[in-house]
């Protein structure tokens, strides 16, 4: 009766250890939404199927609709692999314990104060008491690090968030504020005439940038069959395409260090939880 029990017990361990090391029908993937849905896809899309051809996993976009749904799941671990803004993956690796894959190595994240061209401000101090311009409370580069960096020195603003950077650019011009908080890539895309009467008054300390993390449920050997397909979608022009289009201009590994620098702002004291960020 003893041997049979045993036998027993091992098949019932063979089972148990079989299971455990069975890969997932397929691998949900969360993409923070930086434009829409059908957008999010159209560039998403062809780099899962990269990943499929050369790991033979499949992958699956899990559709948000808005940040805060984005940030929810995220935060619930609901997602096997994501794409987040940095201070996301702060969030994401204190509660949940995700581990930063790769990251752009070509640039870095900063926030950028504007005025206008012809102001007499010429510091931040100068804006002490004054209307400053924000896309929203939770923008990374644009609000967060910005703010922080205001209180970091003890000057007290007015902030006036307007929804976009776009409105955030027009309210400097018009005067409606006496500065504005925003990112170089949106300043670059306004038109030559706005952008000719703005002028960068600051720009904050620049921070690792969007990085892909997994959860830790994703098996040690999988994550680096994973980051190899990215690093080699990298070294092939198409798949370099692709990865640009995220935008990932150089793929290379990141660790939960990059974002050290991050950490040491105290974000979490001008995060404010379930609203649009505004992403940048």
């Amino acid at each position: 009766m003893r041997v049979i029990l045993l036998f027993i017990l091992l098949i019932l361990s063979s089972l148990s250890t079989q299971a455990a090391d069975r890969q997932p029908a397929e691998y949900i993937v969360g993409i923070v939404p930086q434009f829409g849905m059908e957008k999010t896809h159209d560039i998403w899309e062809p780099v899962l199927e990269y990943l499929r051809q050369h790991t033979h996993l499949r992958f699956r976009i899990h559709d948000a609709i808005d940040i805060p749904a984005f940030e929810r799941r995220l935060l619930d671990g609901k997602f096997d692999m994501a794409y987040m803004n940095p201070f996301h993956f702060l969030l994401a690796n204190r509660k949940q314990g995700y581990i930063p894959l790769l990251r752009d190595h070509a640039r870095m994240l900063s926030g950028i104060v504007v005025v206008r061209k012809d102001s007499p401000l010429q510091s931040l101090r100068e804006l002490e008491g004054k209307k400053v311009a924000f896309p929203s409370p939770n923008a990374l580069g644009a609000s967060l690090m910005i703010r922080a960096a205001f209180a970091r020195q003890g000057i007290r603003i007015v902030p006036r968030y307007v929804g976009s950077h776009d409105s955030v650019y027009l309210n400097v011009t018009t005067g409606m504020t006496s500065a504005g908080g925003g990112v170089q890539k949106t300043l670059d895309r306004q038109g030559a005439s706005l952008h000719a009467r703005l002028r960068v008054l600051y720009r904050t300390d620049p921070v690792s940038p969007h990085p892909v993390a997994v959860h830790p449920r994703v098996k040690p050997a999988v994550r680096e069959r994973i980051k190899a397909a990215f690093l080699d979608m990298a070294r092939d022009p198409a798949g370099r395409d692709k990865l640009g289009a995220i935008p990932i201009a150089e793929p290379g590994p990141a660790r939960k260090q990059d974002y050290d620098a991050l950490a040491r702002m105290g974000l979490e004291r001008f995060y404010s939880a379930g609203i649009l960020s505004g992403e940048q």
